[in-house]
C-alpha cells in the first residue's frame, strides 16, 4: 500500500478512536457509579467553572500539553487531534445520552462505556500517530526527574483524582474499576489494530508524529492501572 494512502487511513482511524474514545467518557458520566481519574477532575473543574465537560476536556488538555514544553516532550499529529477532538465527541453524546433510572441500568452503561473505551484506546493508538496529552506528561516527568513510569502515573494521578475529588468529581466503584480494568481490556485488542494493512507496523514504518517514547509505553490517556506500563508495541482518554 501506497504510504499516502496509508496516512489517509491511518488519519481516518485515529478520527474514529477519539470520537469513540471522547463517546466512551460520556458513557461512563451518566452511569453515575464513578469514573476515571482524569474525568474525576474534569467533573470537578465542572462545578466551579462556567463551561461544558467537553470544553473544559480541551482547555485542560491544552494546559497539560503546555506542561510539555519544560518536560521536553514533543506533541504529534494525534496529540493535537486529541486535543481537540475527544471533548466535543464526549459533549455531543452527554447530550444525546440521558442519566439512566435504577442501578442496574447504571451497571450496564458504565460497562458500555468502559468496554468502548478499550476499542477506542487501542484504534487510535493503533493509527501510530502520537500519544495523548496525559501520557505524554507522565512520561515527560519520568524522563526529566527520573522517576520509575509506575510512580509517575501514581502521583500524577492520584493527585488528579483527589483534587476531582475534593472540586466534587465522581469518584465511586467504577473509579477502581476503571483503572485497574481497563489495561487488561486494551492489550489483546492492540494485535487486532496492528494487523490492518495501513498499519505503522504491517508498513513497515516507525509510528509517526510524536513522542516515540510516550508512544511506547502508553497504552491510553491516562486511564490505565497506575502500576501497569503495557508496551505498545496506552491512550488516553
Amino acid at each position: 500500500m501506497r504510504r499516502s494512502t496509508a496516512f489517509v487511513l491511518r488519519s481516518v482511524q485515529l478520527a474514529v478512536g477519539l470520537f469513540l474514545y471522547g463517546a466512551s467518557t460520556a458513557l461512563q458520566v451518566r452511569a453515575v457509579v464513578g469514573v476515571g481519574s482524569w474525568t474525576v477532575l474534569t467533573q470537578g473543574l465542572e462545578n466551579v467553572l462556567p463551561w461544558s465537560f467537553g470544553v473544559i476536556t480541551v482547555v485542560s488538555s491544552v494546559v497539560i500539553l503546555l506542561l510539555w514544553i519544560p518536560l521536553r516532550q514533543k506533541p504529534g499529529i494525534g496529540t493535537l487531534c486529541n486535543v481537540l477532538a475527544i471533548g466535543p465527541s464526549a459533549d455531543l453524546v452527554l447530550w444525546l445520552v440521558p442519566e439512566p433510572d435504577g442501578l442496574v441500568p447504571r451497571i450496564l452503561l458504565f460497562a458500555a462505556g468502559l468496554a468502548l473505551l478499550a476499542v477506542a484506546t487501542a484504534c487510535y493508538i493503533g493509527a501510530g500517530l502520537g500519544t495523548g496529552a496525559r501520557d505524554g506528561l507522565m512520561v515527560g516527568v519520568h524522563e526529566r526527574f527520573g522517576w520509575p513510569l509506575w510512580l509517575a502515573r501514581t502521583v500524577i494521578e492520584v493527585s488528579v483524582v483527589v483534587v476531582g475529588w475534593l472540586l466534587g468529581g465522581d469518584v465511586g466503584v467504577g473509579t477502581v474499576v476503571a483503572a485497574f480494568a481497563i489495561g487488561p481490556m486494551v492489550q489483546p485488542l492492540m494485535p487486532l489494530f496492528r494487523r490492518l494493512p495501513w498499519s505503522p507496523q504491517r508498513q513497515g514504518s516507525t509510528p509517526g508524529g510524536g513522542a516515540p517514547t510516550a508512544a511506547r509505553v502508553a497504552p491510553c490517556d491516562s486511564e490505565c492501572p497506575p502500576t501497569a506500563t503495557p508496551a505498545r508495541s496506552s491512550a488516553v482518554r
